[in-house]
């Protein structure tokens, strides 16, 4: 048995907060921080960290915390994504998560993952099951691509774009259906769960998979990482469920 069930009550908690704000705030108007071409920084964004960070701290104050907002890392830290999916709730669309993860030297040991417009929670210890809204989940046993629903990512702001797109159009004929939600760890919780069996992305950040990761190899899925050499944080994900031939899919000229 896991020795972090305290902590995951905790990060439900903080996370039940910041998405309980998210869901309160979703119809008013959003106030942009910054603005890219292909993406947004909300004061939201900002806004629910700390209310994550203030929640966490009440009860570990001598953890460090981690987040797409900033923060610093520690050896006992929190890593946060306080809106993943912020694009989304930008426009309305209500596809988005609040991630909490806690990592110990260097391993996460539980996830959270909370949509607060489906309800939807996600939890996972390492090594034990995994959750959604208290009911055990499982990928799926889909063993053939065209079978497999897949999410391909193709950034367009960050190197790899075109790569992505190659990749979209050599498995869009080779697998069922291709799906892209807008909030990666709302995405892989969808595999752990069952409702989609892939997800390739080429540049992902920590805060964005960390809780995810963990209820992904609780519910018996796959997931490699491949770090950029410039940036520890950021890299590349392929994850599945395990069954599907993915290596060999994404082998193309």
């Amino acid at each position: 048995m896991s020795s972090f069930q305290a902590q995951l009550s905790s990060a439900i908690r903080a996370a039940r907060l910041a998405g309980d704000y998210l869901q309160n705030s979703f119809a008013s108007e959003k106030l942009v921080d910054a603005r890219t071409a292909h993406d947004i920084k909300l004061r939201m964004d900002k806004e629910c960290q700390s209310i994550i960070r203030d929640a966490l701290a009440k009860d570990w104050p001598d953890y460090s915390l981690l987040g797409e907002e900033g923060g610093s890392g520690g050896r006992i830290e929190w890593i946060v994504d306080p809106l993943d999916g912020s694009v989304n709730y930008f426009y309305g669309i209500p596809l988005f998560c609040v991630s909490i993860a806690l990592r110990v030297d260097g391993v996460a040991q539980l996830g959270c993952v909370y949509a607060p417009m489906t309800g939807e929670l996600y939890t996972a210890l390492r090594g034990e099951t995994a959750f959604l809204n208290g009911k055990p989940i499982r990928v799926s046993s889909r063993d053939l691509m065209q079978q497999a629903v897949v999410f391909i990512g193709h950034g367009a702001h960050d190197g790899s774009g075109e790569e992505g797109i190659r990749r979209f159009a050599h498995l869009s004929s080779r697998v069922c259906k291709i799906r892209i939600l807008g909030s990666a760890a709302l995405t892989l919780c969808y595999v752990a769960a069952g409702k989609m069996d892939v997800y390739v992305e080429n540049c992902i950040h920590l805060w964005d998979f960390a809780a995810a990761q963990v209820i992904l190899e609780s519910a018996g899925g796959q997931f490699e990482f491949s770090p950029c050499e410039e940036d520890p944080l950021t890299g590349a994900v392929i994850a599945w469920n395990g069954h599907l031939p993915l290596h060999s899919a994404l082998n193309f000229s």
